[in-house]
C-alpha cells in the first residue's frame, strides 16, 4: 500500500489495485480535551476509538446498502482498524451534508436568537464546506452552483440520500431508546458518475441523546453494537 493522505481522524492508502484502504485513528474532533463532530480540528484521544468507529461503520453501511443506498464499502479488517472502499471523486474539495432532527451544536450557536436547545427541524439539511482553514463554512445550494461544485441533480441526490440515511439510523437508535439529534455524512462521485456515501459513520459523526442528555461517542458504540 501507498500512503497517500494522513487525515485528522484517518489515513487513506492506494491498493494498488483500484481500490483504497482507509486506516480509522483512535483520535476525535474536538475542542480543548472535549469531543465535539461540529469541531475541524483534533481535540482527544480515546482508546479503542478508531476499532469501534469502524465497528459501527460496518453495521451501519450494510444496514444502508441493504435498503439501496450506495456505498463506497467493500470490505472491513475490524482487527487491522481499516476499511476497503472502492474509489471515487469528491464534490470541490469536499462537501459535508448535516441533517438535523433537532437543534444542537452550532445550529444553536448561529440561531439562538429563534432557535432553541432540542427543537424540533424536520430533518433539514445544511452542507458546509471541508475546508480548516475557515472553520468549515456553511454555503447556499446557489453558492455551490454558482462555484461549479455541484450540480442542482447531484445536490439534490445527496439531500435526499441524508435525510433517507438519517431517518434510518434515528429509527434504529429509537429501538435502543436513543434518539438522534443530528449527524453528518459525505457523498462522493464514483468512476460511474454515481453518488455514493463515503468515509465513515461512527459516533464521532452524530449526536445522540438519551433521556435529554448527549451520549459519549465510547458509550454510544456500546449502546448500539452491545
Amino acid at each position: 500500500m501507498t500512503k497517500l493522505y494522513t487525515g485528522k481522524t484517518k489515513d487513506v492508502y492506494d491498493n494498488g489495485d483500484g481500490s483504497y484502504t482507509l486506516k480509522l485513528k483512535d483520535d476525535a474532533t474536538g475542542k480543548d480535551g472535549m469531543f465535539d463532530p461540529g469541531e475541524n480540528q483534533v481535540g482527544l484521544s480515546i482508546e479503542g476509538l478508531g476499532r469501534e468507529s469502524l465497528r459501527l461503520t460496518k453495521y451501519y453501511y450494510e444496514m444502508l446498502a441493504a435498503q439501496g443506498v450506495p456505498t463506497h464499502l467493500l470490505d472491513c479488517d475490524i482487527d487491522a482498524v481499516t476499511m476497503r472502499v472502492r474509489p471515487g471523486t469528491v464534490f470541490g474539495k469536499g462537501l459535508e451534508f448535516v441533517c438535523r432532527a433537532r437543534a444542537t451544536g452550532s445550529f444553536l450557536k448561529r440561531y439562538g436568537a429563534y432557535a432553541t436547545q432540542g427543537q424540533q427541524l424536520g430533518y433539514l439539511v445544511e452542507v458546509t464546506l471541508k475546508d480548516d482553514d475557515r472553520a468549515d463554512p456553511p454555503i447556499t445550494e446557489d453558492a455551490l452552483a454558482a462555484l461549479g461544485l455541484i450540480t442542482a441533480e447531484e445536490f439534490n441526490i445527496c439531500k435526499t440520500y441524508t435525510q433517507q440515511i438519517c431517518k434510518i439510523i434515528a429509527e434504529d437508535l429509537a429501538c435502543k431508546g436513543l434518539e438522534l439529534y443530528d449527524m453528518k455524512v459525505e457523498f462522493g462521485r464514483a468512476a460511474n458518475g454515481e453518488i455514493m456515501l463515503i468515509d465513515e459513520i461512527s459516533a464521532g459523526c452524530m449526536r445522540v441523546y438519551k433521556d435529554g442528555e448527549w451520549v459519549q461517542p465510547m458509550d454510544l458504540t456500546a449502546m448500539i453494537s452491545g
